[in-house]
């Protein structure tokens, strides 16, 4: 590929290509087609109604994703239960009387969602909250109390969820509580209220008990700053005499705690100083806690209860992979069972456990099937100042003669960044990972500090260290991939969403020759507009997010906010860079692309900029990730030299439109222009 040089009046990006052949050990793969990475699955989330009666799972009708059922007796007749023609159905979950699924959707990313139910005999559709510029949260549901669930709805005030008995069979509402400054509620097998929570304005959590609708004047529990993101009940046990907890106090990590509801005594039921319990299974009839997982390199369950022993161990040695368990019926006789190969498309599996036999329902993504997936590798990258990453690492296939985890010589490398920043990166199959890695780059995902999972202390090391040292962690984790062999120091991209957006435009004004170029999805340019536009009903974290970010009530805090913003270094950008949007997004606004795209313009640095008008954070039609990511290999590709599919159709329904740059993509333009598209 030859070398291009785009001159402008205030700085020269270059992008540069190695073949892409001098990715992988010998020929190239096989591409896979982006529509079998990122079309639609062929079905996912199968579940078993909690009657045992049916079966479901979503599944695409006339090309978007819908609740489908079947009788659990026989899984071929399936039929489509609805009929959603444009937004795709992400979730859903069965009503507790077995007769309707519930799912909630937005409309074009915006994040209103409303709660929809359909009868599961008849497919009649109702929607359960008919209010505009309103976002429900499911509260509650019991197994015994079946013919309604507790929803919260924040359509009298923005910032605060109202506490409503919802009747699934009438559409009816009742107000239980009226909500002025509580952030969340512990609803019990009853459909009680039994505690809320208050955010108090130095970032801690006060926990209220709660009697019907009357509020304590005075709180039972309260929670520091340090522990308010680690620290919550999880629910009660049917018979409403013991309250479990997610708990940091006292601790590092976060255990599993039993509080005796009489006595207020706790007892710690299951820790590891490793990482944060963050999984368990209950029994659906009991509510007490069998099973309990922690998520360090691999996700790990522990067995409690040797009522389910042998079972757990039965699928173990059944199925190969990552297991979850992600429905069980009443009765507790039947169980669906997801596998996940992590280098193979996942499965689900209806499991008897009186007969211990194992049916295969569906695979998710059978087109990948005999695909040349690749494995991924947990590694441990020590930070400057002594801290651990856990990341991931996933390799070019042929890249790696001996499966020792290193390639055998150097290859083009993806820094892909979480998005966040308090969330984590996991084990398991990686959509991304598989594609990038079939393009023939090295792909490394890092849990830098202010990654949840592996305790306050690692949670807390990131605050107010945006665009420092959870900057520095990311270019540790770029020196380690170097020293190893993984990459070399002029071939690696970096790419993120959300916080790992803003970090691809750390990456490029902080560190301007760092990366080879970067590709950014919805990433706040300026951390002062990110803050004063978030949305309503993130209320209660506010003060939370004020102290792990910067504080913009304050002049100090503004002039951290405005020192940690790519946006007012946009002019010390180098290399290429290409942005994705969606024109909705309620979390991190568009200005915050178009911010960083004019100061760019301004001082002459080319630019390509992707809005889809009918997204917001993140995409959630297909169409439209296949179109931004048939763009970004084409980019990564001019930059890397990895290998990339032709444009082809890729821009077809997609709602696509470029307003900067698209000449700077190869092939873009002429796609946008087959497509009719902007």
């Amino acid at each position: 590929m030859k070398k291009l040089t785009l001159v402008a009046a205030a700085a020269a990006v270059v992008l540069t290509g190695v073949g892409a052949g001098a990715a992988f050990g010998a020929a190239a793969p096989p591409l896979i087609e982006r529509t079998k990475l990122f079309g639609n699955p062929s079905r996912s989330q199968g579940r078993i109604s909690p009657d045992g009666q049916w079966l479901s799972w979503l599944a695409p009708r006339d090309g978007v994703m819908n609740v489908w059922v079947a009788p659990a007796a026989d899984p071929s007749k399936a039929r489509p239960l609805t009929a959603e023609k444009t937004r795709p159905i992400r979730s859903y979950f069965w009503a507790p009387d077995s007769k309707s699924i519930l799912f909630i959707n937005d409309k074009g990313g915006d994040e209103n969602f409303l709660l929809y139910g359909v009868d599961v005999t008849s497919g009649a559709l109702k929607t359960l909250t008919p209010f505009e510029k309103t976002r429900v949260q499911m509260m509650g549901a019991s197994r015994h109390i079946t013919d309604r669930v507790i929803v919260g709805l924040n359509n009298r005030d923005p910032r605060w969820h109202d506490v409503y008995s919802l009747d699934l069979k009438t559409g009816g509402l009742t107000l239980i509580l009226k909500n002025d400054g509580f952030g969340g509620f512990d609803i019990d097998e009853n459909l009680k209220v039994r505690s809320a929570y208050k955010a108090r304005p130095d970032g801690g959590v006060d926990v209220y008990d709660v009697d019907g609708s009357t509020i304590a004047a005075t709180p039972s529990e309260s929670i520091p700053f340090e522990d308010a993101e680690t620290t919550t009940s999880i629910g009660y046990t049917t018979d409403g005499k013991t309250r479990y907890w997610i708990d940091s106090r006292g601790r590092d990590t976060a255990a599993v705690i039993g509080e005796d509801m009489a006595t207020h005594k706790k007892t710690v039921l299951a820790q590891d100083p490793r990482a944060d319990v963050e999984g368990l299974m209950a029994d659906p009839k009991t509510g007490r806690i069998q099973a309990y997982a922690v998520n360090y390199l691999k996700t790990e369950w522990t067995v409690t209860d040797t009522a389910i022993g042998g079972d757990m161990a039965f699928l173990r040695s059944k199925l190969k992979g990552e297991i979850a368990i992600t429905s069980r019926t009443d009765a507790d006789d039947r169980w669906t069972v997801a596998v996940d190969p992590v280098s193979a498309p996942s499965a689900t599996y209806l499991y008897d456990r009186k007969a211990k036999t194992l049916t295969k329902l569906f695979t998710t993504r059978p087109e990948l099937e005999g695909a040349p997936l690749a494995p991924m590798y947990p590694v441990e990258i020590k930070t400057r100042d002594g801290l651990t990453e856990v990341s991931y690492l996933t390799l070019p296939p042929g890249s790696d003669a001996d499966g020792d985890g290193k390639p055998d010589k150097p290859v083009p490398m993806v820094l892909l960044v979480h998005g966040g920043p308090w969330a984590r990166d996991s084990y398991g199959y990686n959509g991304l990972h598989q594609w990038l890695a079939n393009r023939g780059y090295a792909v490394l995902s890092v849990n830098y500090r202010a990654s949840t999972g592996f305790g306050k202390k690692y949670l807390a090391a990131g605050n107010l260290q945006w665009g420092l040292k959870m900057h520095d962690d990311l270019l540790d984790a770029v020196g380690w991939a170097v020293k190893s062999g993984v990459t070399t120091p002029d071939k690696v991209a970096i790419m993120g969403g959300s916080y790992g957006g803003y970090a691809t435009l750390a990456g490029l004004t902080f560190t301007p020759t760092t990366f080879a170029c970067g590709v950014d999805i919805v990433g706040p340019s300026n951390l002062n507009t990110l803050l004063e536009a978030i949305p309503a009903y993130w209320e209660s974290g506010r003060t939370q997010m004020y102290l792990r970010m910067g504080d913009p009530r304050t002049p100090d805090g503004q002039a951290v906010l405005k020192a940690a913003s790519p946006l007012f270094k946009a002019d010390a950008i180098q290399r290429p860079l290409l942005i994705g949007q969606g024109a909705n997004d309620p979390r991190v606004n568009k200005r915050e692309a178009e911010q960083v795209v004019a100061a760019m313009k301004a001082k002459g640095i080319p630019v390509t900029y992707v809005l889809f008008p009918d997204e917001g954070h993140g995409f959630a039609r297909p169409q439209n990730n296949i179109a931004f990511y048939a763009a970004s290999e084409q980019f990564l590709a001019r930059c890397l030299g990895g290998q990339a599919e032709p444009f082809g159709s890729a821009l077809s329904g997609s709602s696509i439109t470029v307003p900067e740059g698209a000449p700077l993509v190869p092939g873009l333009a002429e796609a946008l222009a087959a497509a009719g598209a902007k």
